[in-house]
């Protein structure tokens, strides 16, 4: 009873990972299974990451005093590769550095230019110290910049203060 649900549990498996499951019995028939199953994983690893081939995009930096975001965009605004500084395992004050905008520049642009991307116009925000390490990686890794446009908001004197605090 055991070796039959043992069989069942084989069948099942080698169907999901799209091999053709044959009723071999014997130690042959576990190995073929098995084989199978890293085939299909190898396949499912070696194709293209899906998605259009984008040659001209906007990055997008975000560099505040905590952290450094960079998402990289076609025209339309569509998002093609992004990364962040937490995403690249930086932790806690370290987020905040201009390495690690670096590190983060060049993840993000890895990701942009194995989608075919080789143009980026770019745009800054914050007041972060990794502004200038983040447009330096992206060019480093092999995107071409055609613009720099800082595009961090600035108040004219829009909205009224708090009041003053009485200590």
């Amino acid at each position: 009873m055991a070796d039959v649900k043992d069989k069942a549990e084989e069948q099942a498996s080698a169907k999901a990972a799209g091999a053709v499951a044959t009723a071999v019995a014997g130690d042959a028939g576990e190995q073929k299974a098995e084989g199978a199953a890293e085939g299909a994983k190898a396949a499912r690893q070696a194709r293209a990451p899906k998605g259009r081939v984008v040659p001209f995009g906007v990055a997008h930096i975000r560099a505040t005093f905590n952290n450094t975001m960079i998402s990289i965009t076609d025209s339309k605004g569509g998002v093609v590769a992004w990364s962040s500084a937490g995403r690249a395992a930086f932790k806690g004050s370290r987020k905040s550095t201009a390495f690690a905008a670096s590190v983060v520049a060049q993840e993000a642009a890895r990701q942009a230019v194995a989608r075919g991307m080789q143009e980026v116009e770019v745009r800054v925000q914050g007041p972060g110290a990794g502004r200038e390490s983040a447009i330096r990686a992206l060019q480093s890794a092999g995107l071409s910049i055609t613009m720099i446009k800082d595009v961090t908001p600035m108040p004219h004197n829009g909205c009224r203060a708090r009041k003053r605090r009485r200590v």
